[in-house]
């Protein structure tokens, strides 16, 4: 056998070396570190308006679910959207019960769609919600035990119903969806009920509720890869609240270290897809609290 020579046996060593060094200098895939969050108490977007806007853009919140109140003033909600837009967030509009799932309950949809549709009419275009969030939990009613495929042929009639209204009024459309609707089967017999639910709207927030950024990925990943296929979005929820569900699936009494280390870790795996739209963080007043409680303590 031929032998190599020294001065061959350098280059080739220097060039793996090289290549070894184009490798840890190259910069890695860009990680989303967009967030939405859910704000409850729509009462307070007037006397804390400017608390909310400073702490979305410190924790890089560029979408807000915010919950229609009507005792909230309808000001209320132009200055707080037109805020809003000037800090780069965007406002959707967020509503939904467990029961809106039957068709006996369909109006109760429409009754907001159409409280959007005079809002956003009556409003200049930098305070009217870009879109609509639909929050609707029939699973945790009695009747999805005994009656689910026909809760589920109901909650798709109202969904379809629901959504050609918003598109007419051009609203965005999103579902806030368990993890395991993937495992479900969708209306008229459809592959599986998440997948429906994006082919219907154009994102979903799963729920994918975990206090380890892997699992909250692992929790997501079939919406992310369905969502990529039928080019929609999908945000990957965390939980922040007390749950008497079980310490696992929140982040409510671990460290602002750790919750920002493993979102950080599930916003790397989510963003291997195009579908991902950012963490969906529940909710803004236990976020809040969590990040004001630290900087008390310093």
């Amino acid at each position: 056998m031929k032998k190599i020579s020294a001065k061959v046996r350098f280059y080739i060593i220097t060039g793996l070396i090289s290549l070894l060094l184009i490798i840890v200098i190259l910069p890695s895939a860009p990680v989303k570190q967009d967030k939405a969050t859910w704000l409850w108490d729509t009462s307070i977007i007037r006397s804390e308006i400017d608390e909310i806007l400073e702490f979305g853009r410190e924790e890089g919140v560029t979408t807000i679910f915010l919950q229609i109140q009507e005792a909230v003033p309808a000001e209320d909600y132009r200055l707080f959207i037109r805020s809003a837009r000037l800090a780069n967030i965007d406002v959707h509009a967020l509503g939904g019960e467990p029961d809106w799932a039957y068709t006996d309950q369909n109006k109760e949809g429409l009754q907001l769609l159409d409280w959007l549709d005079e809002y956003n009419k009556t409003s200049a275009p930098e305070e009217r919600f870009q879109g609509i969030q639909l929050d609707v939990e029939p699973y945790i009613l009695k009747r999805w035990e005994s009656e689910q495929e026909k809760v589920i042929e109901e909650w798709g009639s109202n969904m379809e119903v629901w959504v050609q209204e918003a598109r007419r009024q051009g609203l965005l459309v999103s579902a806030a969806v368990p993890f395991w609707l993937d495992s479900v089967p969708g209306p008229q017999g459809s592959d599986n009920f998440s997948r429906w639910m994006l082919e219907q709207t154009d994102a979903v927030a799963v729920m994918s509720y975990r206090d380890d950024g892997e699992k909250m990925y692992e929790l997501s990943k079939e919406e992310l890869a369905q969502a990529d296929e039928l080019g929609k979005f999908v945000w990957i929820g965390m939980e922040l609240t007390d749950t008497v569900e079980g310490e696992h699936l929140t982040f409510y009494d671990k460290s602002e270290k750790t919750m920002k280390s493993e979102a950080n870790r599930a916003a790397k795996l989510g963003s291997k897809h195009k579908s991902f739209a950012g963490l969906a963080v529940h909710h803004y007043q236990e976020w809040h609290n969590k990040i004001t409680a630290r900087a008390d303590e310093e």
